[in-house]
């Protein structure tokens, strides 16, 4: 299933590098001297399109083979999740717990006693109004 899956990824890379290169290649429907002033066939809707060239066909085929292609890898993935079983989170790796000199603690060490702050000393103070000496 592998082997095939990844001869579909191949096909489909391939015909889409080809559909790339033959669009490249094909000469415009606008790129006539006659276009660029109006006259003929460029002023209907679509312009003027005559037999279907070479050109044209091979761009048909290829992006025909690429949208099997495209289908082909959509049925193979979905068979793939279905035949594994579970959702996703059932693939996920639990992580196995460490012991000894490197494991991280389990448990919070408790804070140390907070100690009294040291007693201040006293100060002097004023009766309300009066001005300190």
């Amino acid at each position: 299933m592998n082997m095939m899956f990844n001869l579909v990824v191949v096909v489909q890379v391939i015909s889409a590098l080809s559909i790339i290169a033959l669009v490249l290649l094909q000469h415009g429907k606008g790129a006539d001297m006659g276009a660029a002033f109006g006259s003929g066939a460029s002023g209907s809707l679509f312009g003027a399109t005559g037999s279907s060239n070479f050109m044209s066909k091979s761009t048909g085929v290829a992006a025909a083979i690429f949208f099997g292609a495209t289908l082909a890898l959509s049925v193979m993935a979905n068979q793939r999740a279905t035949t594994v079983g579970g959702g996703v989170m059932d693939k996920v790796v639990k992580p196995v717990p460490v012991t000894g000199a490197g494991a991280i603690p389990t448990t919070v060490p408790a804070a140390p006693a907070a100690s009294a702050p040291a007693a201040a000393a006293p100060v002097a103070s004023t009766p309300a109004g009066a001005i300190p000496k």
